[in-house]
């Protein structure tokens, strides 16, 4: 999430775990060769950034996955105003019930 806002140091991103910097690195490494996270070194600082294209396919399989749950969720949903309905209309008296209860 801290490099949604921009790039930072390995150290700036490793900070607020509680973890020791070559356990934090690989961790990096791992995001990197997933084509996530790019870094350069400059000196002794290595400067990591977001690579956004690399989020694509995620959000495109994110999408389809959505579309294929909202209608899962909304067959559902037709399906217990179904049961609610027929609960409801079974537990009305019929006309033929009224009629004899009156004689």
């Amino acid at each position: 999430m801290r490099l949604c806002a921009g790039e930072a140091s390995v150290g700036e991103l490793a900070d607020p775990f509680d973890m020791a910097l070559p356990s934090f690195m690989k961790h990096i490494h791992v995001l990197e060769r997933s084509g996530l996270v790019l870094s350069e070194k400059a000196g002794r600082v290595r400067t990591c950034r977001l690579s956004p294209d690399a989020l694509l396919g995620a959000e495109d399989w994110f999408q389809q996955q959505r579309a294929i749950w909202e209608a899962r969720l909304d067959r559902f949903e037709a399906y217990v105003m179904k049961l609610k309905k027929e609960r409801a209309a079974a537990k009305r008296p019929s006309r033929t019930t009224k009629r004899k209860g009156a004689e």
